[in-house]
């Protein structure tokens, strides 16, 4: 739990320059070799220490937090979907205390889940991982599943996208020119953070991303959609 800028889950067009209470949990429904987080979204209930916090305590806490700045609750740092019934519970009474909930995933789960939530949700930033089905199938997971998601979600909510660049995995123009012009024909308003990645958990076998393929990469991406960030550099 901590209290973070808004800008660091990233949302840089959402209530830019607030604070956001972020708080997160164990586990993960993908296995990601790089996660900068993997000490908890690899882990389990039995592996370190807890501290249960219910909906109604985790709303007074966000409430206390307001004179600090604090807008809300961001669901962030592991997958908070694993655990999506209690992120529906607690973004209900933050909605009612009149503050604001974000959610920061991965974007797999069921469109049945998406539709519990996003009556409750203000915006999200969702890991785009890249845009080749079988680098998600490296990952555990379905780029399909996930296009789906971002379509259900943009139409309904503020929405940021995220791309970790991987050296050797998704970093070539041709991938990030198919990826951009896919995001651009949901809508060129939605902002893709390309970020830059460093070794990490199990893929300590390479460098971090070369800055300016990094920022090549977000060249090819602002050809189609209006804003663009480059993260890490």
């Amino acid at each position: 739990m901590a209290l973070d800028p808004i800008e660091k889950k990233p949302l840089n067009m959402f209530y830019p320059g607030s604070k956001i209470l972020s708080v997160g949990s164990y586990g993960c429904n993908l296995k990601c070799p790089f996660c900068q987080n993997h000490e908890i979204s690899m882990a389990d209930f039995s592996s370190g220490e807890t501290v249960y916090m219910s909906p109604k305590e985790l709303t007074a806490r966000a409430l206390a937090f307001r004179k600090a700045g604090n807008i809300g609750v961001a669901f962030t740092y592991n997958e908070p979907l694993v655990g999506w019934e209690y992120v529906r519970d607690t973004a209900r009474l933050v909605h009612e205390a009149g503050m604001k909930n974000v959610l920061v995933t991965n974007g797999t789960a069921s469109l049945s889940v998406l539709d519990e939530l996003l009556p409750f949700i203000d915006a999200m930033n969702i890991d785009l991982k890249g845009f080749r089905e079988e680098y998600y199938r490296k990952l555990g997971g379905s780029l399909a599943a996930v296009k789906e998601f971002i379509l259900h979600s943009s139409a309904r909510r503020h929405i940021e996208l995220t791309t970790l660049i991987v050296p050797g995995e998704n970093d070539s123009l041709e991938e990030m020119e198919e990826e951009a012009a896919w995001i651009a024909s949901v809508s060129p308003e939605i902002p893709l953070h390309v970020t830059r990645f460093f070794p990490r958990y199990r893929m300590t076998d390479r460098s971090a991303t070369d800055t300016a393929q990094v920022y090549r990469l977000a060249d090819i991406a602002g050809k189609y959609l209006k804003n663009v960030f480059v993260g890490n550099c």
